[in-house]
């Protein structure tokens, strides 16, 4: 009733406006119950909170007068949907490890969960979007738990939030799960570098000074290393340099007397 009668003031209030700009050369008379009537208008508001899924704005309400003057102003928190598919979240879980999947953000959290319904599906083995590889799962929570986490729970889930009263569907975000074991592959980056690629890293990020001392002390015999081969080699040519010499020089001499 309350959106009916802002509506109904909203439209004498336009059409009064309008009157003025038509017919500015000539004197109008606004009737007194049109001056002191009053509209709730939202003035301001924020954007979305999210890009894709549910989220919240900000408006400013007002009231606002025939002559404009805004009264009574206040804030207002309010559901937004910018768009409804969120696309793909990457996910990588060592075997053991407890780990859980949420479809329910905070913000939608926020207006009340029984006003929602989350429906999940898996493509189980898959990483894909496509849905008809997507078949129905029992979880009627918004939250997905793995305790612990196995290889046959990889996968990608498929969680749509829909609105209990309207059945629309206003979110839907994809989940791909990649499940490995500890003991074929070490998550740790920087423990598979090697000290070249370590000691390059640091130099690109400014902090090569603050090395630490057994990262200095590996570097130090390393180049220590590659000297001492250089030595080697060259004390080796040298050796075989003239030891060929003096055998040339030896059979010259041989000839000569001959």
């Amino acid at each position: 009733m309350k959106t009916l009668e802002n509506s109904h003031i909203l439209g004498i209030l336009s059409c009064a406006f309008y009157l003025l700009l038509v017919v500015s050369s000539k004197k109008l008379t606004i009737p007194e119950e049109l001056r002191s009537m009053v509209a709730k208008i939202v003035v301001n508001t924020t954007s979305c909170s999210k890009t894709c899924g549910l989220g919240f704005k900000l408006e400013q309400l007002c009231q606002v007068t025939a002559t404009g003057e805004r009264r009574n102003c206040a804030l207002r928190r309010t559901a937004c949907l910018t768009s409804w598919i969120c696309g793909l979240l990457h996910f990588t879980v060592p075997v053991g490890k407890p780990f859980q999947l949420s479809c329910l953000t905070s913000e939608a959290a926020g207006f009340g969960r029984q006003a929602y319904n989350c429906m999940w599906r898996l493509a189980q083995g898959l990483i894909t979007t496509n849905d008809l590889l997507f078949k129905p799962l029992k979880n009627p929570d918004s939250v997905i738990r793995f305790s612990p986490a196995r290889e046959s729970d990889a996968g990608t889930y498929r969680c749509d939030v829909q609105m209990v009263k309207t059945f629309k569907v206003v979110q839907r975000v994809y989940f791909g799960v990649r499940v490995i074991r500890n003991d074929l592959v070490d998550l740790n980056f920087q423990k598979s570098l090697t000290s070249e690629q370590k000691l390059a890293a640091k130099e690109e990020e400014g902090s090569a000074g603050n090395a630490t001392h057994e990262e200095v002390q590996e570097q130090q015999h390393f180049w220590q290393g590659e000297l001492f081969h250089e030595c080697l080699v060259g004390a080796g040519s040298g050796v075989m340099g003239g030891v060929l010499a003096t055998m040339a020089l030896y059979f010259w001499q041989k000839v000569l007397r001959k």
